[in-house]
């Protein structure tokens, strides 16, 4: 019985943190140059960020190399248009690509 608790109450807890993280990493792109070339559902100047999500839906590695691309930019991706390296940190690339992939 006390393990059955304690898996529940493991449970709770992680799913209660999931829209906390959400929405800590919304805010981090919000504080940084993302916003001035990306919205969420739209096209900008780069591609909606949920487009995003939806070409790198079940490729292997994308965090990884979407983290790489916000943090070191690049270009040939989405069109012509360089998307310019961004001042984060590893940490926040990772923070942004890991949402920007959760986007649905």
């Amino acid at each position: 019985m006390k393990n059955t608790l304690l898996s529940l109450f493991a449970l709770t807890a992680a799913l209660s943190v999931q829209p906390v993280v959400a929405q800590d990493a919304q805010e981090l792109f919000k504080s940084k140059p993302c916003a001035a070339c990306h919205s969420i559902d739209t096209k900008l100047v780069g591609p909606a960020l949920k487009d995003v999500a939806a070409k790198n839906a079940g490729v292997p590695e994308a965090v990884d190399t979407l983290a790489n691309h916000i943090k070191n930019g690049t270009q040939g991706n989405w069109g012509p248009i360089p998307m310019p390296a961004n001042p984060v940190t590893d940490d926040e690339a990772k923070t942004l690509a890991t949402w920007v992939l959760s986007l649905k």
